[in-house]
């Protein structure tokens, strides 16, 4: 099926979408808030913007919708136009190679979909506090192990 807009109607209609501050990122940036829990948005020096980010834990956090990041994609990739499919195609592969891009770099990724943030906030973000927690905790150890290797040697 071909597109029904020419190129500079469907460059218009796209330059509208919102990418940033979107209901579901504000309702998980809220809710991470209101726990006492203090993060960056958007931080552009690192691959593919996180969209909540724990510069003291390591943690990136992607809040994304279930269409612009194809969520089970092969389920109904048949039923989208070739523009659509190509550009989820895209977004999925720019996505894994963001992520595997911040695991190298030592961070943890953690991506919530859009269905579950409609469905539980409060359970994804008390996902997020808890991968959190368990990051410091790592971190903290490491750091007391190598002062005790330090120390002894």
């Amino acid at each position: 099926m071909a597109d029904n807009l020419t190129p500079s109607q469907r460059s218009y209609c796209m330059s509208r979408v919102k990418n940033r501050n979107t209901d579901i990122e504000r309702c998980i940036a809220t809710g991470l808030h209101r726990r006492g829990l203090r993060f960056r948005r958007h931080v552009r020096d690192l691959p593919g913007s996180p969209d909540i980010v724990f510069p003291s834990a390591k943690v990136a956090v992607f809040v994304d919708g279930d269409f612009w990041h194809g969520f089970r994609f092969p389920a109904w990739e048949s039923s989208v136009s070739d523009f659509w499919r190509d550009k989820i195609v895209a977004n999925r592969a720019r996505d894994r190679r963001n992520f595997r891009r911040l695991q190298r770099m030592g961070w943890e990724v953690l991506r919530l979909w859009q269905h579950d943030v409609d469905r539980d906030a409060a359970a994804c973000v008390t996902r997020v506090e808890a991968r959190i927690k368990h990051r410091r905790a790592l971190m903290s150890s490491n750091i007391q192990s190598r002062a005790r290797r330090n120390a002894l040697g």
